[in-house]
């Protein structure tokens, strides 16, 4: 059993975990996060060699759309 944090949250899994994995159990496309692991952000394409140990903090942030407006007209 391992113990790391994930957005602020302890979070424990059976063992050393790939990232890809863990992203998968949480439905979440790796395609549409950025994640930071132990304070380095992880560049898309070396997701999967990450790997989740014991100790690690990690920060997993979901790309939203969206800009700004326009002003509306008067």
């Amino acid at each position: 059993m391992i113990a790391l944090q994930v957005n602020g949250r302890r979070v424990e899994l059976a063992g050393p975990t790939p990232l890809l994995a863990y992203l998968e159990t949480l439905g979440v496309s790796p395609r549409a996060v950025a994640v930071e692991h132990n304070g380095v952000i992880i560049e898309r394409s070396t997701f999967e060699n990450a790997k989740l140990d014991d100790g690690d903090i990690v920060e997993i942030v979901r790309m939203v759309g969206g800009g700004a407006s326009a002003a509306p007209s008067l």
